[in-house]
C-alpha cells in the first residue's frame, strides 16, 4: 500500500441497536488520524437501504452528517473495490449499489471496519459478504461473529472448553409451544426463581426480562420471542459484573479488569443508554490473583470462538463466594471513547487513536495470511 490507507466505514444497519452504531461511528470518524488515513463511509438505514458518502479526509461535523439526510453526500460512488459483490445487490434506497458501483471511484478500499452491532452486523452476515469481496475487515470472523451472537451455541463452546458458567437452559418458539408445561417443570426444577431470560440472538440487553415467579416467567418468554425464535433462561447470581477487553488475533492480549456498578436491578438498555447513572469502575477493585484469572479465562473465552480483532469478554464474580463465571464474549463491543472497551486499553496504556491503528492493522495483517491458503483443487 502507498499513500493514506482508505478504509471504509460500515454503520447503521437494521438492528435495534442502529443508533448506537452511529454513536461509534461518529466517535471513530473523530478520532482517526487523517494524516494516516482516508475514510469512505458506508451508511445502512433501518430499512436496509445501502448509502455511501464521499471519501472524508476530516472529521464530520454531526451524526446526521453520517445518515446522509440532505445534500448531495447520498449519491457519491460506492468504490470499485465493493463492486463485485454489492453489484448483484439492489436496494431500495436512493442509491442502488450496481449503479452507484458503475460510476465507482478509482481507488479501492484498503481495509472495512464494520461498526454495526446486533443482528446483521454482528452475527457473521456482513463478515460473511466481505469475505466474498475479499476485503479485509476488523474484527471478528463469520465463524466467531456467529457463535458470539448466538448465546446459546456460545455457551456451548464455553462448555466444551471447561469454562465456569451459570446454569441455562434454552428451546425455541415451536418447542414452548408444544411443550410448555415440561419446559416450566424443568426450568423451576433446574434453575428455579428468580432468573434470566433472553433472546438468543440479540445484544445490548433487548428483551431481557427477570421472571421472579411463573406468571412472569410465562410472560419473559413471550417478551423475548418477539426478539427472536429461540430463547436462553439462566440462573440469577448475587454477582459483580466484571469485564475485560481483548486484543489480537492468534496471540491475543488481555487489558485490565473492569467493573460495571448499573443504576438498574441488572445491566439492561436503559442502564447502558439512557438513565446515564451505571458506573464504570477501571481497575475494578478485586484481588490481583483473582483479576489475572478472570484475564486468563477471557483469552480463553476469546480462542475458544476462534476470535480476531477485538472482543469484550463479561463474566460475573460471585459477592459471597468470590467464584467466577462467565457471561458472554461480545465481538464487536461499543467503541465510542466513553464504552468499556476502549477504557479498558486506555487503563491498560493504549489510547484511542492507538487502538484504531492497532485493530487496522490486525485486520490487514489477518487478511494477508490468509491469502496464502488454497480454495481450489485441480486434479491432473
Amino acid at each position: 500500500m502507498s499513500g493514506k490507507i482508505r478504509v471504509g466505514l460500515i454503520y447503521g444497519g437494521k438492528s435495534g441497536e442502529h443508533d448506537v452504531s452511529l454513536q461509534t461511528a461518529m466517535a471513530v470518524m473523530k478520532a482517526v488520524d487523517f494524516t494516516k488515513y482516508e475514510v469512505v463511509p458506508f451508511y445502512i438505514s433501518k430499512k436496509g437501504e445501502w448509502k455511501s458518502g464521499a471519501p472524508l479526509l476530516a472529521p464530520v461535523a454531526s451524526k446526521e452528517v453520517l445518515t446522509f439526510s440532505s445534500g448531495d453526500s447520498a449519491n457519491a460512488p460506492v468504490s470499485n473495490a465493493l463492486a463485485p459483490i454489492f453489484g448483484a445487490v439492489q436496494t431500495k434506497g436512493d442509491v442502488t449499489i450496481a449503479s452507484a458501483a458503475a460510476a465507482g471511484t478509482k481507488e479501492g478500499i484498503d481495509v472495512i471496519f464494520p461498526l454495526l452491532h446486533g443482528t446483521f452486523g454482528e452475527d457473521g452476515t456482513i463478515q460473511g459478504l466481505l469475505e466474498m469481496a475479499n476485503i479485509p475487515y476488523v474484527g471478528a470472523g463469520v465463524l466467531a461473529s456467529a457463535v458470539g451472537m448466538d448465546k446459546v451455541m456460545m455457551k456451548k463452546v464455553f462448555a466444551q472448553e471447561g469454562l465456569p458458567q451459570c446454569i441455562f437452559r434454552h428451546f425455541t418458539r415451536t418447542e414452548w409451544e408444544k411443550n410448555r408445561a415440561y419446559h416450566l417443570v424443568e426450568l423451576e426444577t433446574a434453575i428455579g426463581y428468580p432468573c434470566f431470560v433472553k433472546p438468543a440472538n440479540l445484544g445490548s440487553s433487548v428483551g431481557i426480562s427477570k421472571a421472579r415467579n411463573q406468571e412472569e416467567l410465562i410472560q419473559a418468554v413471550s417478551f423475548a420471542f418477539q426478539y427472536d425464535r429461540k430463547v436462553i433462561i439462566e440462573e440469577n447470581i448475587d454477582a459483580r459484573e466484571i469485564e475485560v477487553a481483548v486484543l489480537g488475533n492468534d496471540e491475543p492480549q488481555a487489558s485490565v479488569v473492569g467493573e460495571i456498578v448499573s443504576s438498574n436491578e441488572f445491566y439492561d438498555y436503559k442502564a447502558k443508554y439512557i438513565d446515564g447513572k451505571s458506573a464504570m469502575v477501571i481497575p475494578a477493585d478485586i484481588p490481583a490473583e483473582t483479576a489475572e484469572q478472570v484475564r486468563q479465562l477471557a483469552l480463553q473465552a476469546f480462542l475458544a470462538v476462534d476470535g480476531s480483532g477485538l472482543s469484550r469478554v463479561d463474566f460475573f464474580l460471585g459477592k459471597a463466594d468470590q467464584k467466577i463465571y462467565i457471561n458472554e464474549i461480545n465481538t464487536m463491543p461499543g467503541f465510542t471513547p466513553y464504552s468499556m472497551y476502549p477504557l479498558l486499553w486506555q487503563e491498560s496504556g493504549k489510547p484511542y487513536g492507538e487502538l484504531l491503528d492497532d485493530l487496522i492493522r490486525l485486520a490487514i495483517e489477518r487478511h494477508s495470511a490468509k491469502q496464502s491458503i488454497q480454495y481450489s483443487f485441480d486434479v491432473e
